[in-house]
């Protein structure tokens, strides 16, 4: 189909992942992007070609149904395409206390932060190990690394993620292929308006990683063969200052930073 090798990016038509896409389009990758949102999908594809003059071939499905990924592979080997780097972006989150949020959305973001990311994983690494080549990207989250109060299932989510990037990691580490974690903290992206979190501390108040800089850090930290990027210095601390602290005093201080700022009555915790 193409000398240019294939990266296959999800929830490529916004915030890390679309900067993902342009990171791998200007470095030569054609790419097949994964998202729900035809139209979105389209102007995405148009936009890329035009700007990089690459292959991009658009597959519209919804991940956070159960068979979606399957569906994925089945469309990338119908069409004849090698996947040299599969890039697991797309991700969603939910906010409010768990005992108020909605199940069934729950359940559709683990099988979107989860369920795809072990399926499209399994498939593609296959393949790899065949060819004794390939890379994997997973776009986890520093949230993984630390308890996340009216967050907790994105959070729980994300240490899923990172545990199972460093498992499958260590299985293939001598069969040609590498799997690196991604870890952003807050980002300027839509995420934080599709889980009704606009108003949470940390998002209103704190400073935003640029997307554009984070998928850059994922990039090259993919092409170094690394393990695990935190994008951000101040995330990193974060994340170093989290793994000394009692998990409870953890859960206490994301807590706070976690509480709507439109609530001055709320109770602090």
């Amino acid at each position: 189909m193409s000398d240019h090798k294939f990266a296959l990016i999800t929830g490529a038509t916004s915030g890390i992942g679309l900067e993902l896409a342009k990171v791998f389009a200007k470095n030569d990758y054609n790419l097949v992007i994964v998202a729900r949102n035809q139209a979105d999908l389209e102007r995405t594809a148009a936009q890329l070609l035009e700007q990089y003059a690459v292959l991009v071939i658009p597959i519209s499905k919804d991940l956070s149904r159960v068979e979606s990924p399957f569906e994925v592979y089945e469309e990338v080997k119908r069409q004849g395409i090698i996947i040299d780097v599969l890039v697991n972006d797309a991700g969603q989150g939910l906010y409010g206390e768990f005992i108020l949020t909605d199940i069934n959305r729950e359940i559709e973001i683990i099988n979107l932060n989860i369920v795809a990311y072990v399926a499209l994983t399994k498939f593609f690494l296959r393949d790899m190990v065949q060819r004794r080549s390939g890379k994997i990207l997973n776009v986890s989250s520093i949230g993984g690394e630390m308890p996340g109060p009216l967050q907790s299932v994105y959070h729980a989510t994300k240490a899923f993620v990172t545990s199972f990037s460093e498992a499958v990691r260590n299985e293939v580490l001598d069969k040609g292929v590498t799997i690196t974690a991604l870890l952003p903290g807050v980002t300027d992206t839509d995420f934080f308006r599709k889980a009704d979190q606009e108003d949470a501390k940390m998002v209103k108040e704190g400073d935003k990683a640029d997307p554009a800089k984070v998928a850059q850090d994922g990039y090259d930290a993919l092409m170094a063969g690394e393990h695990k990027i935190v994008s951000g210095l101040m995330n990193k601390a974060m994340v170093a200052s989290s793994h000394v602290m009692p998990d409870d005093m953890v859960a206490k201080q994301m807590h706070k930073m976690m509480e709507p700022t439109n609530d001055p009555l709320r109770p602090q915790q």
